[in-house]
């Protein structure tokens, strides 16, 4: 037994509550190496006041090896507590029969000695649901379309900038151009997201900025005037729900840029402004040497996003700062009821200032969704009282690595997925922003080179995968596009340069998601074929399975063992075979 290989961290993503009244437990064991897990556990105070042990403990109960990789095993359970607390141990045993005991001091011999030794378990002291990490329902139901304002249409050319040129979705956008989207041709074309299936909307920023993408933010209660204004906005939400749509802003509260008042002042008044704790200043003057590329300068006196010195990074440890951002982050919901905020570089803020946005936000609603943009492991945001879910680059990185760049075997692909998912709790998993392309990568039409069948098939995997999708604007419409700025072209309005077939496809796409969404969001995983041409994968709820099998390789695969079972949505030529980049997702 490899020992060292076992692994087990109370009061985290390996033991937590799932809902009220619902524990998960996990243990970690080397790959093939154990041949079962039993949990033993029970009320803690059990041997107080002459108790009988073996009545107030259950007996040891089975654990349901889950999931996976090239080096471990994954072993759940799901437990309940009359008295909603716990203390457990682990007996395990491996292939050739040898058997350890697993509690809190360490690894033992099971025998009547060790099992009456309740100060060795690992203890849940109490069932704290005010600790417990929500995951809103609503969030769970949702299928998000991403707006670029800029780019979606231009309901009012009076609000558009000089020099504004003609809508032309076929036009390569430069840095700088303007086309007059604005927050009133998102109102006009609500029932088209209706129509579509999306019942949520991920916005780009539209705060007041100089800028066409507004990252260089300069006021956070501010629309951009491009835009529209607050009573527009008012109305769009208020539109948008009323149709059962979501409505998520974008914010950046990690730098300001560096047209923001505040900053303006430090740069007049140097170690004399008020708002000189405002930031990370190490040295004044505030400066940096300019270099031919404004976007780098790797001397500035104080902290910048990246090495940008025009994002002078917020001290979010200023008291000042805090009260702030948090009265921003309030503002939008107080008065214009917003559902969610979709935070840029989270990861670089401190957890103390989260916590406390957490607080006022949720307490304002208290099913909100704080979306952190976090390119790693981001467990230790994700505990309950700091971010929701993050946009889950890792796992849908993986995804194309495999699709749509090849780069990875389908083992590496299952181990990938599979370590993603056991570094969060299940309720988190569900809460996973899963986005294949956006406002600063290639549109995923452009990544598989136009093979319409291959973008089907990856988009529908996703779509069956735990998180919630999202849809970047136009992709219903076969929208192409290289990285940044052409994939920021303006949304085809232009029916001849509609791609109808695969709009009907992406809505048929987003209902299944939607009419199945108790099983996409909570249910289980399995992986089931996994060869070098198909890949399964079955998603088991309480009342029903679905199983999707993906040919990514080069042979057919024959679907006879399966012709009785209903299809949801397929891309297949022969209903009797898969062949290469085809798929069919099934109903059990």
């Amino acid at each position: 037994m490899n020992l060292s290989a076992i692994y087990h961290r109370p009061e985290s993503e390996m033991a937590y509550l799932y809902d009220a009244t619902t524990m998960h437990i996990r243990l970690r064991t080397a790959k093939d190496d154990i041949a079962s897990v039993q949990l033993i556990a029970g009320d803690p105070y059990t041997l107080w006041g002459n108790l009988e042990f073996d009545k107030f403990y259950h007996a040891p109960q089975a654990m349901t090896k889950i999931l996976s990789t090239s080096l471990y095993d994954y072993w759940q359970i799901s437990i309940s507590a009359d008295k909603r607390r716990l203390a457990y141990a682990f007996i395990i045993q491996s292939t050739d029969g040898e058997q350890v005991l697993l509690n809190d001091k360490g690894f033992g011999q099971a025998n009547p000695e060790t099992l009456d030794d309740m100060n060795t378990y690992f203890r849940m002291p109490y069932f704290q649901e005010i600790d417990r990490f929500k995951a809103p329902e609503w969030v769970k139901q949702t299928v998000w379309y991403q707006i670029f304002p800029e780019r979606f249409a231009n309901g009012n050319p009076q609000n558009d900038p000089a020099g504004t040129k003609p809508w032309d979705s076929t036009d390569h956008p430069g840095r700088f151009d303007f086309y007059g989207g604005d927050l009133q041709g998102v109102l006009d074309h609500l029932d088209h997201l209706v129509a579509l299936g999306v019942n949520g909307i991920y916005f780009n920023p539209i705060f007041k900025a100089p800028s066409n993408h507004k990252y260089d933010t300069e006021d956070y209660y501010t629309i951009d005037p491009e835009f529209g204004d607050d009573q527009l906005f008012k109305k769009l939400v208020q539109a948008a729900h009323e149709r059962g749509i979501r409505v998520m802003l974008y914010a950046v509260f990690n730098h300001v840029g560096d047209q923001a008042s505040q900053w303006r002042d430090v740069l007049e008044n140097q170690a004399d402004s008020k708002y000189a704790d405002w930031f990370h200043i190490h040295e004044f003057p505030a400066t940096y040497t300019p270099t031919n590329d404004f976007e780098f300068a790797g001397d500035a006196t104080y902290d910048t996003f990246a090495y940008t010195p025009h994002m002078p990074k917020l001290n979010t440890a200023n008291s000042e700062v805090q009260a702030y951002l948090i009265d921003i982050a309030t503002y939008w919901i107080k008065k214009f009821d917003i559902d969610a905020w979709r935070l840029d570089v989270a990861n670089e803020i401190d957890h103390h200032f989260w916590k406390a946005f957490h607080a006022a936000t949720t307490t304002l609603k208290p099913d909100f969704y704080i979306l952190g943009e976090i390119w790693h492991n981001a467990q230790a945001w994700l505990n309950g009282d700091e971010l929701t879910g993050i946009m889950n680059y890792a796992y849908t990185g993986s995804i194309l690595d495999y699709f749509v760049h090849n780069r990875i075997d389908v083992q590496t692909f299952i181990n990938q997925l599979n370590d993603q998912l056991m570094h969060y709790r299940a309720s988190t998993n569900q809460m996973m922003f899963n986005a294949l392309d956006s406002h600063d990568t290639p549109r995923l039409k452009t990544l598989v080179h136009e093979n319409m069948a291959l973008e089907k098939q990856v988009l529908t995997f996703t779509f069956l995968q735990p998180g919630v999708p999202s849809i970047y604007y136009g992709t219903e419409y076969g929208m192409t596009g290289e990285n940044d700025p052409d994939d920021r072209k303006p949304m085809v309005w232009d029916s001849k340069y509609q791609d109808f077939e695969f709009y009907q496809f992406i809505q048929k796409l987003i209902a299944v998601r939607r009419t199945f969404s108790d099983v996409l969001s909570a249910g289980t995983l399995q992986w089931t074929h996994q060869t070098d041409d198909v890949i399964g994968i079955r998603r088991i709820g309480e009342q029903e399975q679905l199983l999707g099998l993906f040919n990514h390789g080069q042979k057919n695969f024959d679907l006879t063992n399966y012709q009785q079972q209903p299809v949801i949505i397929s891309q297949l030529a022969d209903n009797n075979v898969l062949r290469p980049d085809e798929f069919v997702v099934y109903q059990f």
